[in-house]
């Protein structure tokens, strides 16, 4: 019998673009049309960048955009947390490899192009690059013990899980210091703060937004009512009118030999803030389970915390990973807001260096430096997201 082979999924990008771009004759004057819209658009914006843009300021200010009014003195510390994500990163990808080997390869080859780049940067001097490529090696070094552990340390998975649960308290108390070399966190400033900012947001609302959209499943009245109200009045307000509150109302209800500061504030603001919105991805996720799924949880003798912990949580927040990643990128973005309290974080950073006499009128070059770290970050976290939903099949298997 003759084998018939399976037909091309791919084509070649000639072929591509005579079937796409210039199959027929209309086509083909839609796709000049198009061009030359494009060209005339991007003219203005590329003549303007090469040639009358001054992007001497970023260089300039680097350090600033970095970590803001962290004292030089202490920034080893940053670079100790640097190191102990690129550790982690690397053991992760060399044990688990597919996207978090992909992940540790992008962190390598991001030092490096950093690295390269500032090689014509006189205020990147040889021993910030000399740390960039120390973490980078120490990345791959940990990539090559991690992808060699797991016949020697069976239980390596485990304890790279504690890694990641403890780098987030390590994190905090290596930039906050101890003693004399404290250093408050209202130093913190720039890149650092903003991350430091969206990462405690992220950790602490899903499982806060979780209990919230449990509870307002709830059964018992006054856990369904409690959760309800607060969701739908955290809904009704602002962000930056619940930053204001953070920042003005909570002194008044601490006793008064405790003190939190304006990043704690900030913190737990953006973290309330964006618990309820949470709530209601999760609670989408939950009313998209199949009553009979209840019932058959119930049937094997599992009771409620287990039927939610191994049933219906897993296929609930599966089905949401979409909304999820979008609320965590919108929450990546809102940290911009807490410039309006006071706080540098990295367009905070960006308004006072524009606003310095040496640097008047280069608003352009700043923000449009500061909105690529934006795009940067919010692209990578929904990348991860969507190979996160072809690895569990979401939209695609039951």
């Amino acid at each position: 019998m003759e084998e018939i082979r399976p037909p091309k999924r791919t084509i070649g990008v000639s072929a591509w673009l005579k079937e796409n771009l210039f199959s027929t004759w209309y086509n083909t004057l839609l796709t000049l049309v198009a061009l030359g819209c494009v060209y005339l658009l991007l003219k203005g914006i590329l003549v303007w960048a090469f040639t009358d843009a001054k992007w001497g300021v970023i260089p300039a200010n680097l350090q600033l955009f970095a970590i803001g009014a962290y004292p030089i003195a202490q920034v080893w510390r940053v670079w100790i947390v640097l190191y102990t994500v690129c550790a982690l990163a690397g053991l992760s990808g060399g044990i688990w490899g597919g996207l978090t080997l992909r992940f540790a390869v992008g962190i390598g080859g991001v030092g490096v192009i950093i690295a390269l780049l500032s090689m014509g940067i006189p205020t990147f001097g040889w021993a910030t690059r000399g740390w960039i490529l120390g973490a980078v090696v120490l990345l791959a070094v940990f990539l090559f013990l991690g992808s060699r552990s797991q016949s020697l340390f069976p239980k390596i998975r485990r304890w790279v899980l504690i890694g990641w649960l403890f780098s987030f308290p390590w994190t905090l108390i290596m930039l906050h210091g101890f003693g004399e070399n404290v250093v408050l966190t209202t130093n913190w400033g720039g890149l650092l703060l903003t991350l430091i900012l969206a990462a405690v947001g992220i950790c602490f609302c899903f499982p806060l937004g979780v209990l919230l959209a449990l509870g307002r499943r709830s059964s018992l009245p006054v856990v369904k009512w409690v959760s309800t109200a607060y969701i739908e009045i955290v809904r009704g307000v602002p962000l930056i009118t619940i930053l204001f509150m953070a920042q003005v109302v909570i002194p008044i209800f601490m006793p008064d030999n405790i003190r939190l500061d304006k990043v704690l504030r900030a913190m737990l603001g953006i973290t309330l803030f964006s618990a309820a919105y949470m709530a209601e991805n999760v609670r989408g996720g939950l009313q998209a389970i199949p009553r009979g799924q209840y019932e058959a949880a119930q049937a094997v003798g599992l009771n409620y915390p287990l039927t939610m912990l191994f049933i219906v949580l897993p296929q609930a927040l599966r089905s949401v990973i979409p909304a999820i990643v979008g609320q965590f990128i919108a929450l990546f973005k809102d940290t911009s807001l807490v410039t309006i309290v006071g706080l540098l974080d990295l367009l905070g950073i960006a308004k006072s260096v524009i606003a310095n006499p040496d640097w008047l009128g280069l608003q352009a070059e700043v923000y449009i430096f500061v909105a690529v770290i934006y795009f940067v970050f919010s692209y990578s976290m929904s990348y991860v997201s969507q190979k996160v939903e072809e690895a569990l099949g979401v939209g695609k298997n039951l």
